[in-house]
């Protein structure tokens, strides 16, 4: 009994050895990763729509599925910092922005209920358009509400948060109205 008793002792010890010696080999969170340079020096981005789910319009939200499409290519117009190409081929960088609604309700602990609907996001992918290769890609929720109005400022807020994260990662600010875009 007490073999069995050692045995496992030294098996445990073993393990939090080892799971010790692996955290202590990662290295600690002090510097964000490199941005692909893809990224940080693209002049001009292809804005591809990449749908929306089924159910989502006329509500919560008002509109048509292109709704999300036609704001965001036109907040990104509006911040100058890109050229928009008409065609992929004729970019740097093609992003690609799709409107989600996950299907089903999710298990939600602190519902008294214990369930509440999944939360609509957007996605935004950001392709190399030489390679093809994805390079990064965003997320952003769109918070609940009770009436159509907040339904859509939160749809209006999460786009301009999904937009505000890709300019930062692009280190590319907005040029102030009627300035030509700043120089990259």
């Amino acid at each position: 009994m007490q073999v069995i008793r050692f045995r496992t002792f030294v098996g445990v010890f073993i393990v939090l050895l080892s799971s010790a010696t692996v955290r202590a080999q990662m290295p600690a969170y002090d510097e964000p990763s490199p941005v692909p340079a893809a990224i940080t020096s693209a002049r001009t981005v292809f804005l591809a729509n990449a749908g929306a789910d089924n159910g989502l319009f006329p509500e919560p939200f008002s509109g048509d599925e292109g709704r999300g499409y036609t704001e965001f290519y036109s907040a990104l117009k509006a911040t100058r910092a890109y050229t928009l190409a008409g065609d992929p081929s004729q970019a740097d960088l093609v992003l690609e922005l799709e409107l989600l609604a996950p299907h089903g309700p999710i298990y939600n602990p602190d519902k008294s209920a214990g369930q509440a609907d999944a939360m609509p996001n957007f996605k935004l992918v950001v392709y190399d358009r030489k390679s093809h290769y994805v390079l990064w890609a965003f997320t952003q929720s769109i918070g609940t509400a009770l009436g159509q109005k907040s339904h859509d400022r939160n749809f209006d807020m999460a786009l301009e948060m999904l937009l505000r994260q890709f300019l930062q990662l692009a280190g590319k600010t907005p040029a102030a109205a009627g300035q030509a875009p700043a120089a990259h």
